[in-house]
């Protein structure tokens, strides 16, 4: 009996062992796996993800992709970055060469196609998959001191007593120079330094606008612009001179100000087939469709705007120290607050903006930097409409138009052409007739972007296309590379335009109330973008030289790229 006993603990004890033994080795185990994991991950670096455009220049990072806002220090550059001259070395593509596009080589369908690998990851929208698609995000040249539009001036004093570090961290100058000459007028009291998180969002925007572009679309202070043009408290609204129709100048607490434009008819109506395009109304949801439109052809050159709901009692009629402005208020017969303002066309009592009663949608822009510190040069379209009831612009009967064109200065050197032929694409998308001139900046001269303006009369009619807006195109026969891969792009089922456009006009705040684009006008932006493609493909099967290759670089770099 004592040794069946003894031999039952003896077999216990050994079973607990074992046990014991397997619940070490499992933890060692996991330790070990552990520490594998651990070192088989890679530390990441910044550039190692970034490809290369131009093969000359590739050293480093372009400072308009992070801007200086969005910088890990979010510190303002005071000194430039690099002393050599940037130029970016574009070339033609002709037709017989071996990257044509009229050959559709299997490198630009890829190309093209490298961002179907990411719709199918889970909880992406088709906005999403498209601005994580390589055409979206090609390193932007690097910026020199001259590159950027505004600079913050450093402190005299600070420049004189010590190093850059220090004079980057005086304060731009004393308060009182940046103060409201009045404090009991409600504006903010400020405290602005060379430090960016002191800085309100609409200087931030200013003084991210570079040689390139208006805006870096991945900069972050740009949600914080639109989110501060939607829900600012606003202090002043007088009428805005200049222009044919009405629109206002609104004042924020923080010295920001936007270009207001109120709605004047309902969002789905289509402009009368009668009227004249200089004779069409100015619709405040065309200025925001505009922006978004603009933004996802890559171009990044309308200001911001965004939509909002505002009240023309307290925050128009109650403020506005304009009495040309205030003098044109009444109530309705049905009590809306009612007004007209004084402008060319449409500023009459017949053609009021009427609240519902004091509620009215308008579109707000963010303001450019004042012409006194940043000027601008206005030209003339080569393809303006003559404006005129029975007069035709010579562009219309000749047909060898353009050759004068690429003879004339801006048009004969650079990307002026391309630039321009940019411009009439975006407005053929929009059904926009109204471009009769356009701005760039003058720091910049004719190396720039052109500024894509005052859009309140595009997107009127859906039921019909206008064709003649792409004249430069027809009789240019003249495209940038990267423009027409990214139209090709949306032409895509998993990347259409109408799909795209629907979703980021849904980050508007007015589109809770109702849809800012009715399906009809996005049925028309694909019908549209159809056509633009069709006129390439014309093009490049009876010219030369119909791609303009601002791309240099790219295949070389393609299986970093689509991989």
């Amino acid at each position: 009996m004592i040794k069946l006993n003894l031999g039952r603990s003896t077999r216990s004890i050994y079973l607990g062992l074992a046990f014991l033994s397997l619940v070490l080795h499992l933890l060692l185990a996991c330790f070990c796996l552990s520490i594998l994991q651990t070192a088989c991950v890679l530390p990441t670096s910044s550039s190692s993800s970034i490809p290369k455009t131009n093969i000359q220049h590739h050293q480093s990072i372009s400072q308009s992709s992070s801007s200086p806002a969005a910088s890990s220090s979010h510190k303002l550059p005071t000194i430039p970055q690099n002393e050599e001259q940037h130029k970016l070395n574009n070339r033609p593509v002709h037709l017989k060469d071996k990257h044509s596009f009229s050959d559709a080589t299997e490198r630009e369908k890829k190309l093209i196609g490298a961002g179907k690998v990411i719709q199918k990851d889970k909880g992406h929208s088709k906005l999403e998959a498209l601005f994580e698609h390589p055409l979206y995000n090609l390193p932007r040249p690097e910026l020199r001191e001259d590159d950027w539009l505004l600079r913050v001036k450093a402190n005299e004093h600070a420049r004189d007593a010590g190093s850059d570090e220090e004079e980057r961290e005086e304060p731009i100058n004393s308060d009182s120079q940046w103060q409201s000459s009045s404090q009991e007028g409600g504006y903010d009291r400020v405290t602005w330094t060379s430090d960016v998180e002191t800085h309100p969002p609409w200087l931030r925007f200013h003084l991210g606008i570079s040689r390139w572009e208006l805006y870096n679309r991945k900069d972050p202070d740009l949600a914080q612009l639109t989110h501060y043009l939607a829900t600012q408290r606003i202090l002043g609204a007088v009428q805005k001179t200049g222009g044919t129709q009405l629109k206002l100048l609104m004042s924020f607490p923080n010295y920001g100000q936007a270009l207001l434009k109120p709605m004047k008819q309902s969002r789905d109506a289509e402009t009368d087939v009668n009227l004249f395009y200089f004779s069409d109304f100015e619709r405040h949801n065309a200025e925001i469709a505009a922006f978004h439109l603009d933004r996802l052809l890559g171009f990044n050159r309308i200001p911001p705007v965004v939509g909002r709901l505002i009240n023309v009692t307290t925050e128009i009629r109650e403020i506005t120290t304009d009495h040309r402005l205030s003098r044109t208020f009444f109530t309705s017969p049905v009590g809306n607050v009612c007004f007209y303002g004084q402008c060319e066309y449409y500023c009459s009592s017949e053609h009021p903006v009427c609240g519902h009663p004091h509620a009215l949608e308008v579109s707000l822009a963010a303001m450019l930097p004042d012409l006194t510190l940043a000027a601008r040069r206005s030209w003339r379209s080569p393809w303006r409409r003559a404006y005129s009831r029975t007069k035709l612009a010579q562009w219309e009967t000749d047909p060898a138009y353009c050759d004068t064109v690429k003879q004339t200065p801006p048009y004969n050197h650079g990307t002026r052409l391309v630039d321009l032929i940019d411009m009439a694409v975006l407005d053929f998308l929009m059904s926009n007739m109204d471009r009769h001139h356009y701005e760039t900046f003058e720091k910049f001269g004719n190396e720039t972007f052109l500024l894509h303006l005052d859009n309140g009369r595009a997107f009127g009619r859906h039921s019909r296309d206008e064709p003649s807006i792409l004249a430069p195109l027809q009789q240019c026969c003249r495209i940038r590379r990267s423009t027409f891969l990214r139209l090709r792009l949306l032409s895509l089922p998993g990347f259409r335009l109408s799909d795209v456009m629907r979703d980021s006009l849904l980050q508007d705040p007015l589109a809770g109330v109702n849809p800012l684009l009715s399906e009809s006008h996005l049925s028309a932006l694909d019908r549209r973008l159809a056509t633009v493609l069709q006129v390439v493909q014309s093009c490049q099967h009876h010219h030369k030289d119909v791609i303009y290759n601002d791309l240099v670089g790219y295949d070389e770099d393609h299986d970093r790229w689509t991989g």
